[in-house]
């Protein structure tokens, strides 16, 4: 009986490798997440199913606005939409773009005396947001298999 090294011949082996790197595994996890979780999100601001959104504005920011909380959590819906559809078109800029959306609603939870977990949630989540947008600029350098260089 032969021993075998690898579960697959060596060509076929190599092939998968190069469909379903790591890297590209990772960077496919952060894309999906990154588009579907701002717009899920971001369309639960008109509806409050998820959660009271208001709950999370500081008075410190609330004071600052020109309009009433809920107006502002409805723009907040519309530019995490926005944010989501950027991720999905622009990963790389959307990264980037998540990742800083992410340490403004850090602030405003550390502001509000509470929600400390969630500052911490949304820190690692920015980490993720900047993974995406690492990656992103990476795979612009990833041939395809069967690409040929320019």
């Amino acid at each position: 009986m032969a021993h075998m090294d690898a579960p697959f011949p060596a060509g076929l082996a190599r092939q998968i490798g190069e469909v379903i790197s790591p890297a590209r595994q990772a960077y496919h996890i952060l894309h999906f997440a990154f588009v579907f979780v701002p717009i899920i999100a971001g369309l639960d601001k008109f509806f409050s199913y998820l959660t009271n959104w208001e709950m999370y504005l500081s008075r410190q920011v609330t004071a600052l606005l020109p309009v009433s909380g809920h107006d502002f959590m409805l723009a907040v819906g519309i530019v995490e939409i926005a944010a989501g559809l950027l991720v999905a078109f622009r990963p790389r800029v959307g990264g980037y773009l998540v990742a800083i959306w992410l340490w403004a609603i850090i602030a405003n939870l550390i502001l509000t005396g509470s929600y400390f977990d969630i500052a911490l949630r949304d820190f690692g989540l920015s980490l993720g947001a900047l993974a995406l947008a690492r990656l992103s600029s990476e795979r612009l350098m990833i041939r395809e298999p069967g690409q040929v260089r320019a």
